[in-house]
């Protein structure tokens, strides 16, 4: 003890020149040893990567944490003998047509949208095949695109009628119709959709409007042009005002007789949200659609998938026959035609795929989507799902009774991708396959990329997750939806899958059957108009008109297409 205070004390303070010293010691040891500092490096993150390891199993992390670290890395994927291992499931590796059968364009420079040609590598492709005759159409409309679109010289002349408020009846002119931007993303998706077809049917451009985050979530679907209407455009300061009372809206008009005057507009707002007066629904008419065929631009408001309408137009009929010989495969064609994710959404998906999807020998996926939910609404909620996915042989039933259970032969795989604003579904699932084995020995891993708590429509990162999710979900083998979401019907027409849907959630007991098949790839159009354009009234017997539009299974008022083939 005598020693060590006398050595203690005979230490004195360095003074800035032993300080000097020193550091140049330290930086001889460490500075130009390499090894040393490489070592250190990767001690470091072994560290690191097994406080992560540790945070992740006890559940410190919060799910949305999967999309943050996917999002921290940027890579592209070049499918090849040296990227994925031989036991990836074949989907990924086998050489598909980029070209969707030719309902894609060529001539893309691949690099500003890896999804448009990579999608086939990931996806089963599709499920039906396109007629050439909507292969044509789609290439007329691309030359018609190149000819019309924004900036072009015809452009710039039509633009100018809007300006001068006259109508020109010049046949060089060309005619638009220009998307708004209204609700959430499923709902813009839909009804996007919808405005192409009416595009498609009446030999107009389709413009889509710029002010939200469209061009961060969509690549250009038409060659050499953009589909974006330019800011500049004359009225866009106006597309906020524009309801069924405005001035300019064709129901208004209708209403004031200003439509029976010889001069015509030169351009009309068309009201088709599900709130549109019976003036409005006019435009489902064949006698209003002859009147709105000599104005040269519409501008269109929607929150629906009004494409089952379209079909009770009897001058688009036969039209609608040749583009689809198959009605139910309209937005599967279209959808898979228009909406190709951009580079950032599309390494959001790729990658979420490859880390927690690839391997699975099974995929499948749970969309949740809760409508005037209660907090006591939980539990009801998370039996009716768990009673649709094993009634329906979607997901093995656990075994309570012992801690293991061996399979015979080689272990069966299974991933589930949920979506849910909430966690607590997810968290629940997941527990329960982990704390418990499947009587039939297989195993099930689920995962939930991101939980948002509610919606935030035309926020940026919570559209690029949104549509990464729905994304993903189409990716899926077998597929489960709410009914009467958007989200979902995105999903699975995308996927080119017949989901299982949840029954609307009510409370007090768990609804028997929990779910049904769905007979049909279409989305279902919530509000249709009922409008008999003969009579002049409102109708209730649209649905009998043509034998392949019927009521939705997830809402009794709704209507959607279907082939007689695949009713069930």
């Amino acid at each position: 003890m005598k020693r060590f205070k006398k050595t203690f004390n005979d230490q004195q303070v360095p003074s800035d020149r032993d300080s000097g010293v020193a550091l140049r010691n330290a930086e001889s040891k460490w500075g130009p040893n390499p090894m040393t500092l490489g070592g250190f490096i990767v001690a470091l993150l072994m560290v690191l990567t097994f406080v992560f390891s540790v945070a992740f199993f006890l559940g410190d992390l919060p799910s949305d944490c999967l999309w943050t670290l996917a999002e921290a890395r940027i890579f592209r994927l070049k499918p090849s003998k040296a990227t994925f291992s031989e036991d990836i499931p074949q989907p990924l590796t086998a050489p598909k047509d980029k070209l969707l059968g030719g309902l894609l364009p060529s001539g893309f420079d691949e690099t500003s949208c890896l999804s448009r040609y990579e999608s086939p590598l990931y996806s089963k492709g599709l499920q039906h095949k396109p007629s050439s005759y909507l292969i044509s159409g789609l290439r007329r409309y691309e030359a018609l695109h190149k000819q019309c679109g924004p900036y072009t010289e015809l452009y710039n002349r039509t633009v100018d009628l809007i300006k001068s408020g006259e109508y020109s009846s010049d046949s060089s002119v060309c005619n638009y119709v220009v998307w708004i931007s209204y609700s959430g993303l499923g709902n813009r998706i839909l009804t996007l959709t919808s405005a192409f077809l009416y595009a498609l049917l009446t030999n107009r451009i389709l413009l889509v409007d710029p002010r939200v985050n469209l061009s961060d979530l969509f690549c250009e679907p038409f060659p050499e042009v953009s589909w974006l209407l330019p800011p500049d455009f004359s009225i866009i300061d106006q597309f906020n005002s524009f309801n069924k009372k405005s001035p300019h809206s064709y129901g208004y008009m209708v209403r004031s007789n200003v439509t029976q005057n010889s001069r015509k507009p030169s351009f009309l707002y068309l009201h088709l949200s599900h709130d549109f007066d019976v003036q409005d629904k006019l435009f489902f008419c064949d006698t209003d659609q002859t009147f709105l065929h000599k104005v040269p631009w519409l501008l269109v408001k929607s929150n629906n998938y009004y494409v089952p309408a379209l079909f009770l137009i009897p001058s688009f009929e036969q039209e609608l026959n040749n583009l689809f010989p198959e009605k139910e495969t309209v937005f599967h064609f279209l959808g898979r035609y228009l909406f190709h994710p951009t580079n950032s959404v599309w390494g959001l998906i790729t990658r979420y795929y490859q880390a927690y999807l690839a391997q699975a020998d099974e995929k499948i996926g749970i969309q949740i989507r809760l409508f005037n939910f209660g907090a006591g609404d939980f539990k009801y909620v998370l039996n009716q799902i768990l009673a649709c996915t094993t009634k329906e042989n979607l997901l093995p039933q656990v075994n309570l009774n012992e801690p293991i259970v061996n399979s015979s032969g080689k272990t069966k795989t299974v991933s589930v991708l949920m979506t849910s604003l909430s966690p607590r579904y997810f968290e629940e699932i997941r527990n329960m396959y982990w704390e418990n084995p499947t009587v039939t020995g297989e195993i099930v891993s689920v995962f939930q990329p991101s939980n948002e708590e509610r919606q935030q429509t035309e926020k940026l990162m919570h559209d690029r997750k949104a549509w990464a999710e729905m994304y993903l979900l189409s990716l899926t083998d077998k597929l489960v939806t709410t009914a009467w979401s958007t989200f979902g019907y995105v999903a699975h027409s995308l996927g080119g899958l017949k989901p299982w849907i949840l029954y609307k959630f009510k409370n007090g007991t768990v609804h028997d059957p929990p779910c049904f098949r769905a007979v049909s790839l279409e989305p279902c159009y919530h509000s249709p108009p009922y409008y008999d354009c003969k009579k002049k009234t409102e109708s209730f017997n649209s649905v009998n008109i043509v034998s392949h539009v019927r009521h939705c299974e997830d809402n009794s008022l709704g209507l959607k297409l279907f082939d007689r083939k695949g009713e069930l």
